[in-house]
C-alpha cells in the first residue's frame, strides 16, 4: 500500500493526511467543493499531496477514507472503490444530518448504511471517536505503556487487519469490536465516544455500550 485517497478533507481527513505522508504514503485529498480549494492544504502538506475529485481519489487510493457528513454518504463513488478497503469515519448528528428512520430506529449502523452502498468494498469502521487534534497529538510508539487505543469493525479480516496496521502505524493500538454491525459501540453518547482510553479500558467502554444496551 502506497497510497490513501480521502473523501472529505476537513478537520478528520486533513489530520489523517499529515499522518499519513509522515509515514511515508502519498495521499490524494478530494472534498464536495472541488480541487482547488484544497491547494493551502497541499502547498503545507508538500510533494506526496495532490489534490483531486472524489472520483479521482476513489480510483488513486490503495485504501480510502470516507470522511465526510453522513447526510451525504450516497454520493460516495461506488465503481471506483470496487474491491477496495474503504475507512468510514462518520458519524450521526441528526441536527446535521437530518433524521435517518433506520439509524434512529437502531435497525442498522452508520457504517452498514455505507457498506450497502458500496456492496463491492470491505468498509471499515474506525476513527470515528478521536478528536482531530489527537490524532496529531496522542499517538506514541508501539509497546508505550498506556498508549491511547483505537477501535475498528468490520466485515473482511484482512480489510481489518491492513486497517488495523495502519492504526498501530499512525500511533495507536487497536481494540477489534468484531464485525461491522457493532460499530455502534464508540458511537455519539457511548462511553468510548472521544475518550482517551488505553486497550484495556477501550474494551471495557464497549463492553459497557453493550451491557447498556441489553438493559435498555
Amino acid at each position: 500500500m502506497r497510497t490513501i485517497g480521502l473523501i472529505g478533507s476537513g478537520n478528520i481527513g486533513s489530520q489523517l493526511a499529515r499522518l499519513a505522508i509522515k509515514q511515508g504514503y502519498d495521499v490524494v485529498l478530494s472534498n464536495s467543493r472541488g480541487p482547488e480549494t484544497l491547494q493551502p492544504l497541499i502547498m503545507e502538506l508538500g510533494d506526496h499531496a495532490r489534490a483531486a475529485t472524489p472520483a479521482e481519489a476513489a480510483t488513486a487510493g490503495d485504501v480510502v477514507v470516507v470522511t465526510i457528513p453522513l447526510k451525504n454518504y450516497a454520493d460516495v463513488p461506488v465503481e471506483e472503490l470496487r474491491g477496495k478497503t474503504v475507512i468510514d469515519t462518520m458519524n450521526y448528528y441528526p441536527q446535521r444530518d437530518g433524521s435517518i428512520p433506520e439509524l434512529d430506529d437502531e435497525s442498522t449502523t452508520t457504517s452498514e448504511l455505507l457498506q450497502a452502498h458500496l456492496p463491492d468494498s470491505h468498509v471499515v469502521k474506525a476513527f470515528n471517536n478521536i478528536m482531530s487534534d489527537h490524532l496529531t497529538s496522542q499517538g506514541s510508539p508501539a509497546g508505550t505503556p498506556n498508549r491511547r487505543a483505537l477501535p475498528i469493525a468490520g466485515d473482511d479480516a484482512a480489510a481489518k487487519e491492513l486497517v488495523g496496521s495502519l492504526i498501530n502505524e499512525f500511533g495507536f493500538d487497536v481494540v477489534d469490536a468484531g464485525p461491522l454491525a457493532e460499530g455502534w459501540r464508540w458511537q455519539r453518547d457511548t462511553p468510548a465516544y472521544v475518550s482517551a482510553l488505553d486497550a484495556k479500558g477501550m474494551e471495557q467502554a464497549l463492553a459497557e455500550a453493550r451491557r447498556y444496551a441489553d438493559m435498555a
